[in-house]
């Protein structure tokens, strides 16, 4: 029985629209933001969706809240779907770190797509068979996509704020 992803980016975030990395701080959906989950709310309103899972930050919870209302539906939150973790980078304005050399403990790739990995696991054996809307980030679900089309990170499109992309687990 195959589990179905429906992989969602959260909504925009304040942090997204003045370029801030935001990393795994928790993060604030901007006004339009939440119109973009609303959007997508409406969009998926008689879509069966069985469960409802979330990255335990709050732009992605909030995000989850807002589509799973009209579904009565409950969150389940991981830390598997967390962003990546952009060490002394986290905080700062995106466009300042152009040339600057990355900090040690900045989350590497390999274990980006290990938590992705794992996430997959998780979400195959606790929903068999299901349909899961599972609210992440940018770059782990890009991490997620990389690990299940087995293609490296650079092919996979980035995905756009409260954009869905449908996996078969």
């Amino acid at each position: 029985m195959k589990t179905k992803l429906l992989l969602v980016r959260h909504g925009q975030t304040i942090d997204n629209v003045n370029q801030i990395m935001q990393g795994q701080t928790q993060g604030q959906l901007s006004e339009y933001g939440m119109q973009q989950a609303e959007q997508l709310a409406r969009q998926m309103a008689t879509e069966q969706i069985d469960a409802f899972v979330s990255s335990d930050l709050k732009r992605a919870y909030d995000t989850c809240a807002i589509i799973a209302k009209p579904h009565q539906g409950t969150i389940q939150t991981t830390p598997l779907l967390r962003e990546r973790d952009w060490g002394d980078f986290t905080g700062l304005y995106i466009p300042d770190l152009k040339d600057k050399v990355w900090p040690a403990n900045v989350e590497t790739m390999a274990h980006m797509k290990d938590r992705a990995q794992a996430f997959m696991d998780w979400l195959r054996s606790r929903y068999p068979g299901q349909v899961v809307l599972a609210v992440g980030h940018g770059i782990i679900n890009k991490a997620i996509q990389s690990v299940y089309y087995d293609k490296p990170m650079h092919e996979v499109p980035k995905m756009t704020n409260a954009e869905v992309r449908i996996l078969e687990l």
